[in-house]
């Protein structure tokens, strides 16, 4: 067993645990032997029962009912409808890899809430979709970072388009593999982080982390509250009971200077940088900073400068009826990390360890894509969701604006509804530097490019998918461009499109979308029905469907 030893703290045993109860579902270094008596780590036989049910019974219930929630914050979005390929052919917006949405709609649900219910801004539709895992993308060729899929098929919700799939994929990183991280545990012990839901499972899900640490990894702990406390300096990775211990002895009380805390956080980060390493914070809490700087332009502003260092911040929430989400999505996305919602030991399980690496090895940062629509196939186009990772096109080409970040193993999806047309006509905008430009004619010139048989759909490409990214440690981006055209259409599509599109369509039902057409729960439960859900994660989405729509009615 790591770390074992004399004098084991029962805060100790409650942290190994948790380790054994999740280390089956993943890629967990090992697995505790808890078969260390009672009578050689110093701890009591009764309590060891009393915290194994305390572990148990959150990660089996992780919410138990939502108290209030009006004074969470979200980020306000605002859903666009279909755009003219005639006036707006470049479509473009940085790539998006967290999962917080999801699995905080997950709680609202379970909580009892109905569509109705359901918080302006709290449905991301991209983040739903990306919680999953598809198994049927491309794996990256020679030389790129990230494999590429294209698919089309009919719109489920929209008789009148068809739906677009880019799917990105990253090579899986053995975590034997990883080069060492630096990691910095910076954990909000404020009062509004005094509640089961918060700093119980805090702790508990670090410690779950800290069981899959090794020798060459480096650990620290930052804490604030009032203010900011340096509990662990570089304490080497396999100092598990050292790093447990110093987890489970924090209390929470006090205020929340959580600006304090990141210059402390970034401050040992830098100290302890591992060159060509795995360097990055990981921000725990519920996002309710009220001293220091406190606005989420005063938290970019200052997250902006910091990630100049080749720190990385990841951010984990915690937490109900006070969580701050557009704060800490702000800290994530220019932090260059990830931000995702802990809601369970079994999601911490899966983010931290299952997902360990995807969520802690940063393979190419800055990734932006751009779409340019071909005008002789494609007429209008809606990108779903991305509401507030959209770009301006000229931001494609340049390197000093930021985007998000790609782990190993990630998997990315942004779908689109388009509709085609069998002729446009001209108008007198300029297309200089468009691939299409020559099926833009003059005025009242109508283009040759008719598709009343659908020739133009086989002939033609019908959009270029152009996809930006840098080195982890770079500066300049590197360019790939991938064509798409009728081969890429199947009225049959794969069990992994079906699943992304069932997801789409019920983050559409679930924020009541203007743009959701006949979109519904029902019919979403009806598709998955139908699909062969092959782990648990997809099941539990079968599930939280009915479960949102008996809530609705």
């Amino acid at each position: 067993m790591k770390g074992k030893g004399n004098g084991m703290a029962t805060a100790f045993i409650l942290c190994m645990m948790g380790s054994m109860l999740l280390a089956g579902c993943g890629r967990a270094k090992s697995t505790p032997d808890l078969s260390t008596s009672a009578e050689e780590t110093g701890a009591a036989e009764t309590t060891y029962e009393g915290e194994f049910d305390t572990v148990y019974d959150r990660m089996d219930n992780p919410d138990g009912g939502n108290e209030g929630g009006d004074t969470e914050e979200y980020s306000q979005l605002t859903e666009t409808g279909f755009v003219s390929v005639y006036n707006n052919p470049l479509s473009t917006f940085s790539a998006d890899v967290d999962t917080a949405s999801y699995s905080n709609l997950r709680r609202l649900i379970r909580s009892g809430y109905g569509i109705s219910d359901i918080p302006e801004g709290a449905v991301r539709i991209e983040e739903i979709i990306n919680y999953f895992s598809y198994e049927g993308l491309n794996e990256p060729k020679r030389g790129e970072p990230f494999g590429v899929t294209t698919q089309i098929m009919p719109c489920p919700w929209n008789h009148e388009a068809q739906l677009v799939r880019v799917g990105l994929k990253t090579e899986e990183v053995a975590y034997d593999d990883f080069p060492p991280s630096n990691l910095v545990f910076l954990l909000d012990i404020s009062g509004s982080m005094y509640a089961d839901d918060k700093l119980p499972l805090l702790q508990e899900s670090f410690a779950v982390l800290a069981e899959n640490l090794t020798e060459k990894d480096r650990v620290s702990i930052v804490t604030y509250a009032g203010d900011d406390t340096v509990v662990l300096e570089g304490v080497s990775g396999d100092k598990t009971r050292v790093i447990c211990e110093a987890l489970f002895d924090l209390e929470a009380g006090g205020s929340t200077y959580g600006s304090k805390g990141i210059e402390t956080a970034y401050r040992l980060a830098e100290e302890y940088f591992i060159e060509g390493g795995n360097n990055r914070i990981i921000l725990a809490t519920d996002g309710d900073l009220n001293v220091g700087l406190t606005s989420e332009e005063e938290l970019e502003d200052l997250i902006s400068e910091k990630r100049e260092s080749g720190v990385f911040l990841s951010v984990l929430g915690f937490g109900k009826g006070n969580i701050k989400d557009n704060k800490m999505e702000t800290l994530a996305d220019k932090g260059n990390g990830n931000y995702a919602y802990i809601d369970s030991l079994r999601e911490a399980n899966k983010v931290l360890v299952e997902e360990m690496s995807a969520t802690l090895l940063t393979i190419c940062k800055d990734v932006k894509f751009q779409v340019e629509f071909n005008p002789a196939v494609v007429e209008g186009y809606r990108l779903i969701g991305y509401e507030n990772r959209r770009l301006a096109a000229k931001d494609f080409e340049d390197d000093t604006k930021d985007a998000g970040e790609i782990g190993a193993g990630h998997c990315v999806t942004a779908l689109y509804e388009i509709e085609t047309k069998e002729n446009i006509k001209g108008s007198g905008i300029n297309r200089d530097g468009l691939k299409y430009a020559e099926f833009y004619g003059d005025e009242d010139e109508e283009s040759e490019a008719e598709g009343e048989e659908g020739n133009s759909y086989q002939e033609y490409e019908w959009m270029t998918v152009s996809i930006r990214y840098k080195e982890p440690d770079g500066t300049e981006s590197k360019l790939l461009e991938y064509p798409v055209d009728y081969a890429s259409y199947t009225e049959e599509p794969d069990e992994d499109f079906l699943f992304a599109a069932a997801a789409a369509e019920f983050g559409l039902a679930a924020m009541d979308s203007e743009y959701k057409g006949n979109a519904s729960l029902a019919h979403v439960s009806e598709v998955l029905e139908e699909l062969d859900l092959d782990d648990e994660y997809k099941e539990e989405f079968a599930e939280l469907v009915d479960m949102l729509e008996k809530n609705t009615k």
